[in-house]
């Protein structure tokens, strides 16, 4: 598959909000500053600067990533039929499945008779064992389908391909624990190709702390806040998903580069880093004692990408596990970050969900030549 255009947006919501595209005629990536408050605004723009690419040619298809679709677990057609239960859905996931409604809307609208995809970042996590599934309460509500799903499935998805292209005998045979770290952020634990447990549960909210996410919680936290503070749940919803992880630890930022470059003068900063590598750090020996022990571990999403020293501080602790890293190779980003030594190896893989969209849409609207 090759790839033509491409591109993605940061730091939607402020100043700094900006599209960086790629252009295989290009040398480099183009930044193009966006006056985007909000996903909606920055996808009219996305889809603006599409249009003006005389080179980008006619649109076949548009693929859509669903982080939450519950029963969903294969791409499929987006019909009236399925966005209207993606309607009902979105009480699951209030966060993300209204602006993937809005878009899916707005490229609809744009892009009329186009077919259109939805492909489900749970679909990964769809066989995992049922002990990793229940959630600790009434029966009943599993039969709701209440339950733990998992998320970054479509990386997830990624990394494991790519560990099959790159020859690592753990992607078919043996214990891989995944984990992709960026504004959203949480890990898998993989045995023989299939997953087996993961940090998030019924909602992204949950696992390990993110930019703006607290990730777990005490459950009674929002009583004790309704009773002392009588905050509501609207206000909670907004508390433990906008305001919180690095963001409200810090009091400054939700982005790991600007806390990483102030750790040294902010002490709230430094702990905010301190906190997230921790948590990692934890997840990662959870997951091998899930596992049995664990063979390789991937590092991917934008801070697992590009943060060498947040690495180097999840990894430190770890050597009893076998994970012991190369300060050379992980300062250069990998692809092989673990020392040559090291039992465990460790990788850095620039993960790719567009990729596992293209392929899912290009199986959908022509088998035969997927």
């Amino acid at each position: 598959m090759t790839r033509g255009l491409s591109g993605h947006c940061e730091r939607i919501g402020s100043a700094q909000a900006c599209l960086t595209t790629d252009d295989p005629a290009s040398a480099a990536p183009t930044r193009h500053a966006l006056a985007a408050g909000d996903h909606r605004s920055a996808g009219e723009q996305v889809i603006s600067w599409l249009s003006s690419q005389a080179s980008s040619g006619p649109i076949a298809a548009i693929g859509h990533r669903i982080v939450h679709g519950m029963q969903h677990t294969q791409p499929a057609m987006l019909t009236p039929e399925l966005i209207g239960d993606l309607e009902r859905l979105s009480l699951c996931d209030p966060e993300h499945l209204p602006r993937a409604l809005a878009l899916i809307a707005l490229t609809g609208a744009r892009f009329p008779g186009v077919p259109q995809i939805a492909c489900f970042d749970t679909a990964f996590h769809c066989d995992m064992p049922q002990v990793a599934r229940l959630l600790a309460i009434p029966r009943h509500f599993a039969e709701l389908g209440i339950r733990r799903y998992g998320f970054h499935g479509l990386s997830y998805a990624f990394q494991m391909q790519e560990l099959a292209r790159l020859g690592e005998p753990a992607a078919a045979q043996g214990r891989v624990i995944l984990a992709h770290l960026g504004s959203g952020a949480s890990l898998a634990a993989v045995r023989d190709g299939t997953g087996i447990d993961t940090s998030m549960g019924f909602t992204p909210a949950a696992g390990i702390p993110m930019g703006t996410r607290a990730g777990d919680l005490d459950p009674g936290l929002y009583g004790y806040l309704a009773a002392a503070f009588a905050m509501t749940v609207e206000q909670y919803q907004r508390l433990v998903t906008h305001e919180s992880g690095l963001l409200g630890l810090s009091g400054t930022s939700a982005d790991m580069r600007d806390l990483t470059a102030a750790q040294g003068s902010d002490a709230r900063a430094a702990e905010a880093v301190a906190l997230f590598c921790y948590q990692v750090g934890k997840w990662i020996g959870a997951y091998a004692a899930a596992l049995g022990g664990v063979d390789a571990l991937v590092f991917a999403g934008g801070i697992g990408e590009r943060a060498q020293d947040i690495r180097a501080r999840i990894c430190q602790p770890l050597g009893f596990l076998g994970i012991v890293l190369d300060a050379e190779r992980n300062a250069v980003h990998g692809p092989l970050i673990s020392a040559a030594s090291a039992p465990v190896r460790v990788r850095v893989i620039r993960t790719d969900e567009e990729v596992m969209i293209a392929q899912a849409m290009r199986l959908l609207l022509d088998p035969d030549q997927a």
